[in-house]
This record gives C-alpha cells, sequence and structure tokens, in this order.
C-alpha cells in the first residue's frame, strides 16, 4: 500500500473518531468541538496557504454568517473575523430568566463559543457593561439605533476594527430595508460607509496618532438572492477532514447561542450563500458568476510577489514571498505526520522573520511595507499556532481559585506538556496580570527541555491590590500565560487563559429577595420584608456588618446585623423590616444592603452565570432593591395557576403582590384538579416549551368552558401555535417584524373602556400606559374571531394600529384572554400599570365581573 493511500485511510479512521465524539466534547466551556489532533491541526495549518483575509458585521449574538465563516475559514484558510456591535442585552432567554446585563453575559460567551467552532476572531464593538452600544430591545429603524448608541461612537470603533484587522473584504450580514430590525440596518449603514472610509486619513486622525493607519478594503459584499447575485459560495460543499459540509460546521456554531434557541439540522449538500458585489476599490465588477469573494485580489503569497514585480522593484521581497508559499506548500503535504509538519512550520516561521527583515529594509512606499508586515505578522500568529498542534504542546493555566478577593494572595500554576515527537526546548513560562497585580514566580520559570509525554510547570504567587474595578466580564482575561519555546532552531510563542473566568469578587456578596417590590399606597403601614443573603468568598473565616441603607424617612428593623462566617462559600442570612414614612407618595424608591468590615462598606451583589456550554462567569452589580409604590387593589383569595415557559418572573411579582400562585407542573396539567385555580395563566411562548400543553389544550380549554379564567401569553407561529389552540380562532401576523408595537411611549386607546379588565379592581386610566419599557407588544395577531372583544388598540407612529394585541371573550361559563403586551418586561421592572393591568386580567369570573375569593369549579 502507498503511503499516500496509508495516509489517507489513517485520515479517514481518525476524523472519523473525531466527528463521533463531537457531541460528548460540546458542553465543556473553552471546548469549541471535538476536535482533537488530525483536524485540529489541519485547522492550524491550513490559513498558511492564504494571506486573503475577510470581515463579516452583524448587530446582535448570532447575526454572523455562519455557514460564511466556516467556509472562508476552515475551508479556505482566510484570515476571518466577526464584529458583532451589541451583547444581545435586550432579547429573550429560552434557556433561564435571565434579562438584560445577566442575558448579555450569557449571548457572549455563547458567541465566544460559536467562534471557536468556526475558527474565527471575534470582536465587540459593546465594550462594557452598560455600554452605550446597547441592544435597547427591537427597532424598526437604523436612525433610532444610532441616536441611542451614539453614531460616533459606534462609527469609530467600527472604524478602528476595520484598521486594525485590515480585511480585504466587507460582508454586513443584513440590508438596509424596511422589513429588517433596525439594528441590523444600522450596521450595515455603518459598515457601508466605512467602506469608504477607513481609508480616508481625515476620518477619525486620532487614531492614526495611535498607530493604526488608513485600511481601504478591496471590496464590498452585501447579501444576496439565487436570483440575484455576483458571488455563490459552495457553503453545501462537503469536507471529508471535517466529516460535514461547511453549512453543517455553520449550524453546529450556531447551536451554541443556546438562549436564543438557534442551531438546526441540515442535511448533506444543502445550502450556497449568495452575495452582491455593492462596492470595490477598484470600481470593477465581479465576472458573473463567480465562486469567490477574492476576484482580482491577492489571495497567496505568489500574488503578491506578482504584485511587488509589477512595480519594478524589490526583487528579494517578492523571491521571499514565493519562498513563503512554497513553504505553505510543503507544510500541506507533510500532513498528517505531526513530526514532520513541524519541521516545516518552524522553517517557513524563520522565512517569515526573514521576509520582515527584508521588508523593514525595502525600498517600498510605506503603504505597501504596512500591508505585507500586517500579512507577516497575521502568518507568525497562525505559525504559533500551528507549532502547537504539530508539537503536541498543551499549555494551561490553573488558578488555586477563580474567585479572588481585593488584597488576596493566590497561587496560580502555568503548565507546559509535550504530548508529540518533537525536541522542544528553551521552555519559558510567564503569568499575565493586570497592571498594579504582583505575580512572582516560587521555582523556576525556564527549562533548557521538555521531553516527550513530560510536563514543565511554575508556580506563581498572585496578589491582588487592595483597591480594584468591579470584574467586567467582557474584558479580556484577568489571568494569562505567554509559553515560548524553541524547536527545529526557531522559537514559537503561545498563549494560554484559564478555562474559567477568574473574577475579583467582593469579600461578601450581598443578594436581596426580593430583588424589586411593590409598595401598595393603599396600605402604606404594611412592611416591606426584605431578606439578605450574604456569601463569604474571602479564603477563611470572615465577620460583617450587614444593614439596610434607605430613603430618608425610612425605617429598618434590626438596624444592623452582624455576620460570621467559617469557611468560603458559606452563606448566611439577615431579615429587615423595612417601613415607608406615613404620607408616602407614589413613585419609585431605593435601598441598598451594605456589608461592613470595619474598615471599609461593600454593597455589591454577585451573580454567578453558569451553563455547561458556557462555562463559568460572573456578574458584579450594586446590591440594590427597587420599590415601587402605587395604589393597587387585590382580590381576596385570588387563587392562580401558573405555567411558566422558564422565560420570565410574573409569577414572582404576583406573589408579592399578595396574590396566592402556585406553579403547575406537567401532572397537574394532565391530570390534576384545574378547577380549584380561579385563573390560569400560561407564560409567554409556554406551548413550544412545555410539551404537555398541547395534548392537554382540550383540558385547559375546558378548564375555562366550566367557568375558569385562563389567560394565554403571546406566542410565535414556529412556538407549535395554531389558530385552533384558542377557543376561537387567533392567527398570529407574518412576517413577525411587521406585528409588534417597539415604541414604549406609543399611544395607547382602550376600545372598550367599560369592560372589566380596565374596571376592576383597579381602575385603569391613561396614565396606567406611561413610564413602559422597550416595548408595547410583540408579535400580534393578525386574525381572530369575532367573539372576542378588541380592548386596545396601538401602534408605532406612522404606522397602522393593531386591534388583536389585547383579546378577551366568555367562553362557556369563563372566560379566555389573549395578550401579546410583554407583561414578562414590565411587571419585573415594576411597571405600576401593567401590573395593575394583569391584577384586573386574572381576577375576571365567569360572568364578567371580579374575583373576591376561589370559586368551586364543575
Amino acid at each position: 500500500m502507498s503511503k499516500k493511500r496509508r495516509a489517507k485511510q489513517w485520515m479517514a479512521a481518525s476524523m472519523s473518531l473525531v466527528m463521533a465524539g463531537t457531541i460528548a466534547f460540546q458542553a465543556g466551556p473553552g471546548k469549541a468541538s471535538a476536535d482533537r489532533g488530525g483536524v485540529d491541526l489541519w485547522k492550524a495549518i491550513k490559513p498558511l496557504t492564504t494571506i486573503a483575509s475577510a470581515m463579516n458585521t452583524g448587530a446582535h449574538p448570532d447575526d454572523e454568517h455562519s455557514a460564511t465563516l466556516a467556509y472562508l475559514s476552515l475551508g479556505l484558510g482566510v484570515d476571518t473575523y466577526s464584529v458583532i456591535a451589541n451583547r444581545g442585552e435586550g432579547g429573550q432567554n429560552e434557556i433561564g430568566s435571565e434579562l438584560g446585563n445577566a442575558l448579555g453575559i450569557i449571548r457572549t460567551r455563547e458567541l465566544q463559543e460559536a467562534s471557536k467552532i468556526t475558527n474565527v476572531t471575534l470582536a465587540n464593538l459593546s465594550q462594557k457593561l452598560d455600554d452605550p452600544i446597547y441592544d435597547f430591545g427591537f427597532s424598526k429603524s437604523p436612525d433610532e439605533t444610532l441616536e441611542k448608541w451614539g453614531e460616533d461612537v459606534a462609527y469609530e470603533r467600527l472604524i478602528r476594527q476595520i484598521r486594525e484587522k485590515r480585511p480585504d473584504v466587507l460582508i454586513p450580514a443584513f440590508l438596509n430595508e424596511p422589513s429588517t430590525h433596525g439594528h441590523h440596518r444600522a450596521i450595515n449603514v455603518l459598515t457601508v460607509r466605512a467602506f469608504k472610509d477607513a481609508g480616508n486619513p481625515q476620518v477619525f486622525p486620532e487614531q492614526l496618532k495611535e498607530g493604526l493607519q488608513p485600511w481601504q478594503p478591496k471590496k464590498l459584499y452585501v447579501p444576496g438572492t439565487e436570483k440575484a447575485y455576483d458571488v455563490s459560495l459552495p457553503v453545501n460543499e462537503y469536507n471529508e477532514l471535517y466529516g460535514a459540509s461547511y453549512a453543517q460546521l455553520g449550524e453546529e456554531s450556531r447551536y451554541m447561542h443556546k438562549s436564543q434557541g438557534m442551531g438546526r439540522q441540515v442535511d448533506e449538500g444543502q445550502g450556497t450563500a449568495y452575495y452582491t458585489l455593492q462596492a470595490s476599490a477598484d470600481g470593477k465588477k465581479d465576472e458573473k458568476p463567480a465562486a469567490s469573494l477574492f476576484g482580482g485580489i491577492a489571495f497567496t503569497f505568489d500574488d503578491l510577489a506578482k504584485e511587488i514585480d509589477a512595480k519594478g522593484k524589490d526583487n528579494k521581497v517578492a523571491k521571499q514571498l514565493n519562498t513563503l508559499q512554497k513553504d505553505a506548500s510543503e507544510v500541506i503535504a507533510a500532513y498528517p505526520a505531526f513530526a514532520e509538519v513541524a519541521r516545516e512550520v518552524h522553517e517557513m516561521k524563520a522565512d517569515v522573520q526573514t521576509a520582515v527583515e527584508l521588508v523593514k529594509s525595502s525600498s517600498l512606499d510605506s503603504s505597501a511595507k504596512n500591508d505585507l508586515l500586517h500579512r507577516l505578522d497575521v502568518k507568525e500568529r497562525q505559525l504559533n499556532k500551528a507549532s502547537q498542534e504539530a508539537t503536541s504542546v498543551v499549555v494551561k493555566v490553573k488558578p488555586e481559585t477563580g474567585e479572588l478577593i481585593p488584597g488576596q494572595t493566590t497561587k496560580v500554576t502555568v503548565t507546559a506538556f509535550n504530548g508529540g515527537d518533537v525536541n522542544v526546548g528553551k521552555v519559558s513560562l510567564k503569568l499575565n496580570v493586570p497592571e498594579g497585580w504582583n505575580a512572582k514566580a516560587s521555582g523556576a520559570a525556564t527549562f533548557a527541555k521538555l521531553d516527550k509525554n513530560k510536563t514543565v510547570q511554575t508556580e506563581f504567587e498572585v496578589t491582588v491590590p487592595k483597591q480594584v474595578e468591579d470584574f467586567n466580564p467582557y474584558a479580556l482575561p484577568l489571568i494569562s500565560a505567554d509559553i515560548g519555546y524553541e524547536a527545529f532552531g526557531t522559537a514559537a510563542t503561545l498563549h494560554a487563559v484559564p478555562d474559567n473566568a477568574v473574577a475579583v469578587l467582593p469579600p461578601v456578596a450581598l443578594s436581596l429577595s426580593p430583588e424589586a417590590a411593590v409598595l401598595n399606597t393603599l396600605k402604606p403601614e404594611d412592611a416591606v420584608s426584605v431578606k439578605v443573603t450574604a456569601t463569604n468568598y474571602a479564603p477563611g473565616a470572615e465577620k460583617t456588618k450587614v444593614s439596610l441603607k434607605t430613603p430618608e424617612g425610612w425605617t429598618v428593623e434590626p438596624a444592623v446585623q452582624e455576620l460570621s462566617f467559617a469557611a468560603k462559600y458559606e452563606t448566611k442570612t439577615a431579615e429587615f423590616t423595612v417601613k415607608a414614612p406615613e404620607g408616602v407618595k407614589a413613585g419609585s424608591y431605593s435601598l441598598s444592603a451594605v456589608s461592613s468590615d470595619g474598615t471599609q462598606d461593600s454593597s455589591r451583589t454577585v451573580q454567578v452565570i453558569q451553563y455547561p456550554h458556557i462555562g463559568k462567569t460572573y456578574y458584579v452589580k450594586p446590591a440594590n432593591l427597587a420599590i415601587q409604590a402605587f395604589d393597587l387593589k387585590v382580590s381576596e383569595g385570588l387563587k392562580v395557576g401558573y405555567v411558566s415557559s422558564g422565560f420570565d418572573n410574573i409569577d414572582q411579582v404576583l406573589r408579592q403582590v399578595g396574590i396566592n400562585v402556585t406553579n403547575l407542573d406537567a401532572k397537574t396539567i394532565q391530570f390534576g384538579d384545574l378547577s380549584q385555580y380561579d385563573t390560569i395563566v400560561l407564560g409567554i411562548r409556554a406551548y413550544a416549551f412545555r410539551p404537555e400543553l398541547i395534548p392537554s389544550n382540550q383540558r385547559l380549554l375546558d378548564y375555562a368552558k366550566n367557568g375558569g379564567n385562563l389567560v394565554v401569553q403571546y406566542h410565535k407561529p414556529e412556538d407549535k401555535w395554531s389558530p385552533d389552540l384558542a377557543p376561537y380562532p387567533i392567527k398570529i401576523g407574518a412576517p413577525l417584524i411587521e406585528w409588534r408595537v417597539t415604541d414604549e411611549n406609543s399611544k395607547v386607546t382602550m376600545l372598550a373602556p367599560d369592560h372589566p379588565i380596565f374596571n376592576t379592581p383597579n381602575k385603569i386610566t391613561s396614565a396606567d400606559w406611561e413610564n413602559w419599557i422597550q416595548d408595547r407588544s410583540a408579535y400580534n395577531p393578525s386574525e381572530w374571531g369575532k367573539e372576542y372583544t378588541e380592548l386596545i388598540s396601538n401602534g408605532d407612529p406612522g404606522e397602522k394600529e393593531f386591534t388583536g394585541t389585547f383579546l378577551t371573550a366568555p367562553y362557556g361559563k369563563g372566560n379566555y384572554t389573549y395578550s401579546s403586551i410583554v407583561w414578562y418586561r414590565e411587571m419585573p421592572s415594576l411597571v405600576p400599570g401593567s401590573i395593575r393591568m394583569f391584577v384586573n386580567m386574572i381576577s375576571l369570573k365567569q360572568d364578567g365581573t371580579v374575583s373576591t375569593g376561589t370559586t368551586p369549579q364543575k
């Protein structure tokens, strides 16, 4: 059997093993997939064959063109970038109840893991929590988006990314068209403008003073269609090495966006990506049909050499570029023999260094030099990665703990392991810590050699300063390591970070329950019970005094409580009773929990965010309790069954205002006595995520027919919703983008002002529609039965108004209400009108009056 054939059989066997294990390995943080050995080596050496680059821009995590990115990066080896504007804070969450910043943290980690799978370099325009470039919810306008983000801020950051990464091709993920999300349109607007401006030194000249150089991308492509395109990319092409098509690899990455329910099954051979050339630096159009985004653009080192030859000078540079092309071919030819690949990689590293020196001393103009030096720098980084895979050097950063406190001293171990047959020497282990921190090696940090199946390690003593900023989950890791070594006479440098986030946390973190509370001004004498849970993050025993800081005139009992902890992670609880002053007025109030050790005070909550697919990270925020005071009447004895989809906290808000709420499990829905509940509420999109609901839907309808009050919150058509799930048909409007109201301040008209929902037990007025947040409604119905009463009319300014947002109808002896109002956002944010209306809605009796207690139903 020939050597070539044996290599192919070995490859097939190894690829089968690798792809078979993909699902098993995906769960762990820091692991993009099950790629090991041969596949990782191929992913590392393929980029050595090309000098081309591309950048895909989008607004939110999951906007990336995953199949195209997989094709460019994993298929062609193109240096590929994904630049995303915000963190997705304004979206929904399909794996938990986190919203806002906490959801943004989840989606950012998902995006990072997705980018690992496609081997793409990721960047975000949003830089910190509560950044100006924030996902403020659905928008229908790019102008509104750019106004809220700060157009100059967003544009400066995008230009910076283009100038830093210098892509040959720019690809905005969306078109600027009315049927598209305003955030998507805004990124298109910025990207199209940046295509011209990034190369203009008069645009953000302060960046040039920092050392950045103008950069003019060669081509700007926008999404096309099968009927109108300039380039079609064969993302359906099957790659034997990966055991999948690029479309499938792209979907593998999309499965990491679990909080958005992304990822779908794609069969082999499916999919083509179409793009239209919107602009080019040379003004030329692609020849149709084309199968490459890089027509007329230097794609290899040989192409660069030809460009230099055409200038008639610097023959040495051109020849060296030809040498690098030959080097890359030899690396590929050596595959899959790891040691042979390593030798060729290190020979190419030496030739890259020679090329760098030749370019620096050449007579090329500064623009050409900058371009070549940038591409050579990219190649150097790629060669370091290729060296790591080919030599099978495994590096790790192992903190003694990932949860530190100000002033703490801890240990961090850096290790390097040689799993290959290459002689590795001159090993150096360096730990990187933030400015102001101290890291001291407790032993040797350099080693003459690293033999096969041997490990070298260095333990560092790390001291955190006493004054530290709050942990920023969007910043680079606080601790990392640089590992240097030599093989075949040339040096390589690797960078490593811990598997999970390392965070500096307060010595004692305080969480309040509830985090938001209602003060009923009809009963101002009622106390608000506040429970403070304190968690000790100090490495040993700790004492603290916990108190509540309240608005002037409010009282707290007891004034302070002292807590003692014996060990790290121990939790203790302190309970307080808070009372408002006599005559307290409606409005917003805030109090905070404070921990004091006698020398300094801290008021911080630590929210641990941990899921199998993204690992562990933290959201550190002020330990505040928001109190909203307003008038609220609640029917006595009201008993509610809540069917949660896991995406909202409405049941918690209802309990807080004194309503008896029971969360219904599958067994109760299928077989339990539903008649004991005055009202049953289905959470948002419950039919999609509670599989027992559709088979039990007739039981729910019978419950209403026999005298119950059934309330259903909004669904999407893909949530298994069908019009006949309601007692009288309700069809949800499509396309979904056209059936929502995004202006939280838009005018609302009550079409049935005399209906009990607007009158009992709370009188609803125009004031109840004020001070809403983010949206009014989502996924409004487009058709419904004549039996329903249309309760409101509402629409975004300048657009048609929807009258199917809030529908209710008598059904038998009971009632059925369907609402597309975004209660799940308004109520946890304590918007008074939303709570007052929801209480009215769940208080309906079978005769259209208000429930004053549980009524047995037959």
